[in-house]
């Protein structure tokens, strides 16, 4: 039987184990729960046997010694990443007649594990099931079908590379039979072909021999992670370069991040499995675990949509927070703010990838990253998403966005997009983004799953992988394929006043601020024919400048330089590109307000204090392409046919 094959059958046996075992105790959705911790289980106890007495032994050494710190000891002697000092193994184990025996025992076997299987049992929650299995007589049956001769979980059975295969098979099953929950945990493998293209490609030729590390913060069941070091230990293959590389990465959910842990413990990467970290503590954004560290490839599909209020809060409220992933120093403001609105956390995670950049490597880093469409709009010029989008395009990190086509994913129809980022542009790509709609390039399911019904096939993704890499000169796709200056997605967001003025006023009087409130709240008329309301006389010296709201008057019968009480009813925002040309104004945003405002409002004026520079980003407006008008002779045939078939039915119920 070939390897593929032997991998399928087993998960195959061990898929069935559930309804054999578990139909009558558990609903469907919740196997996972024991299947996948029994797995874990079972294979790890077929690995310890031969050096089982051993550990034992050693163990009991160790403890007459007096020492604490037994965890590398027993390492070693187990020759694995991971043991167990407890004197049972399974096959001991489906002896027993005793239901009450079984699970005393079974749990003391548990205890006997070392501390990175007990995160594993204690994120799967194995313990809270072990009572319940036992009571309806089925713990025992579940050893006997995972001791079963049909499937061998031993070394000598399955290498740890189609064991880790096996187990991300019986992943994938039950991740696709509970679609509600998949794209929470879980990103469709060819979406994470792509990324991993997509960061590593462009650098292939370049990576020398060496240790590189890879990075998710929002890395589920660990995915995106190994798919991205097999990518990369394969170039390395292909080139004959010698690489090591250490994974880390972060997961709130308790299930998933045992699976992460458990799939590279099963795979023979018992120091990757140390370097990743979970459990309900462990959010990323309120909980670093990686402070101050940087990585050279990072990849990630967060949350989207998704609320981080509690973080918010752990983090001391919006305007306390302090956290330097997320308050920077930017274009002379030392606190320049990238904290997004607390109903969706999106981009803050982006934010901590580009924090986590390394800054003195000939490579630097590169980031791959999924977002849906509001992370490219969303949020007013000044607020978190726009100022995330500026400082990443300020400081010319962004290489390019591709817009996957609908449907990719298993709980959701919604638009998603791949951000490319570094901090090493090639010379040819300086200063500039590449924007690629690939939302036509996809192979149909046979089958959907879930929201799925179309899947980036081998043919797409080498497109797509080729249209970047063209960059300007994508040939054939070129009009999926379009390059933009940074300045492109930017504009000033400028507050144009419009005088304030009130009926039965003195011209010739200086009105406070709160004097003006006063006769507001009074019930004072507004009157377009009025003068406008003066809340200042400068200094004589000061040059008019009517287009900073400095407007000279006959102000008490000699002439003045005043200012004016805006009028909050007529007060108006413009959004002017950066790429405005100034002409012979003094920049961009006087001739764009000289031009659109000014002939229709003599009077406006601009608050430069209130000016303030945001970022966005439109595939509608770069990629729109209008359906033709149907021509007037098409509509006339249209509506003689309908004319005739109403004819017709008129005369078959006329007779």
């Amino acid at each position: 039987m070939s390897p593929a094959a032997n991998v399928q059958k087993i998960a195959s046996f061990i898929w069935g184990i559930a309804d054999d075992v578990l139909r009558d105790l558990y609903v469907r959705g919740k196997y996972r729960d024991v299947i996948l911790p029994f797995t874990v289980l079972r294979r790890l106890d077929a690995v310890l046997e031969p050096t089982k007495q051993n550990v034992m032994d050693l163990k009991k050494i160790l403890d007459d010694a007096g020492i604490i710190e037994q965890d590398q000891a027993l390492r070693q002697e187990a020759g694995q990443a991971f043991w167990n000092t407890s004197p049972f193994t399974m096959r001991e184990l489906r002896g027993r007649s005793s239901q009450a025996r079984l699970q005393q025992d079974f749990m003391a076997y548990l205890d006997g594990f070392s501390p990175n299987v007990q995160r594993i049992i204690d994120n799967f929650e194995v313990r809270q099931q072990i009572p319940k299995l036992a009571k309806a007589d089925a713990l025992g049956a579940l050893i006997e079908k995972f001791l079963d001769p049909a499937i061998n979980l031993s070394p000598e059975g399955l290498d740890n590379h189609a064991m880790g295969t096996v187990f991300e098979e019986l992943v994938r099953r039950f991740n696709e039979a509970n679609n509600e929950e998949a794209g929470e945990h879980w990103t469709p493998r060819d979406a994470v072909r792509l990324m991993t293209r997509l960061i590593f490609d462009p650098i292939a030729d370049q990576i020398p021999d060496g240790t590189y590390t890879l990075y998710d913060g929002a890395m589920g069941t660990g995915g995106m992670l190994t798919v991205a070091e097999e990518t990369l230990q394969g170039l390395a293959e292909k080139s004959g370069k010698r690489i090591v590389t250490n994974l880390f990465g972060q997961e709130i959910n308790a299930e998933t991040y045992a699976i992460a842990v458990a799939d590279l413990l099963l795979k023979g990467e018992g120091a990757n499995a140390d370097g990743l970290v979970g459990g309900p503590e462990y959010s990323t954004l309120s909980n670093d675990a990686y402070q101050g560290k940087s990585f050279d490839f990072m990849l990630s599909n967060p949350p989207y949509g998704k609320s981080w209020a509690t973080d918010q809060q752990r983090m001391g409220g919006k305007k306390e927070i302090i956290d330097p992933r997320f308050i920077v120093d930017h274009d002379g403001d030392p606190e320049f703010s990238l904290i997004t609105r607390s109903s969706d956390g999106q981009l803050l995670f982006l934010a901590s990838m580009v924090s986590k950049m390394k800054k003195n490597s000939p490579l630097g880093s590169r980031i791959a990253v999924v977002h849906n469409g509001s992370s490219l709009f969303t949020g007013d010029a000044g607020q978190g998403e726009s100022n995330i989008r500026r400082y990443i395009i300020e400081n010319d990190w962004l290489e390019a966005i591709i817009a996957l086509p609908l449907n990719m994913f298993y709980n959701t129809p919604i638009a998603t997009y791949v951000w490319v980022l570094t901090n090493r542009k090639p010379e040819h790509r300086k200063g500039k983004v590449q924007l690629i709609d690939a939302t036509e390039w996809y192979t149909p399911l046979r089958k959907n799953l879930g929201n799925k019904n179309r899947e980036l096939g081998p043919d797409d993704i080498e497109r797509i992988v080729r249209t970047f890499l063209d960059f300007e000169d994508a040939g054939d796709d070129g009009d999926r394929s379009k390059v933009f200056v940074n300045a492109e997605f930017g504009y000033s967001k400028v507050q144009v006043e419009r005088p304030l003025r009130l009926a039965g006023l003195d011209p010739n009087t200086i009105y406070s601020t709160a004097q003006v409130n006063k006769l507001l709240k009074d019930g004072a008329k507004r009157d377009p024919s009025a003068a406008p309301v003066v809340t200042k006389v400068h200094p004589k010296g000061t040059e008019p400048d009517p287009f900073v709201g400095l407007f000279e008057i006959q102000f008490r019968g000699t002439a003045h330089v005043v200012s004016f009480a805006s009028d909050s009813q007529l007060r108006d925002n413009e959004q002017v590109p950066l790429l405005e040309p100034g002409g012979e104004c003094r920049d961009a945003i006087e001739a764009f307000i000289r031009r659109e405002v000014l002939p229709y409002a003599p009077d406006a004026w601009v608050d430069e204090s209130k000016t303030k520079i945001g970022y966005e980003i439109s595939f509608t407006k770069h990629f729109y392409k209008p359906t033709p008008l149907r021509t007037l002779d098409e509509i006339r045939a249209d509506i003689r046919a309908l004319e005739a078939e109403s004819d017709n039915l008129i005369a078959e119920i006329a007779h």
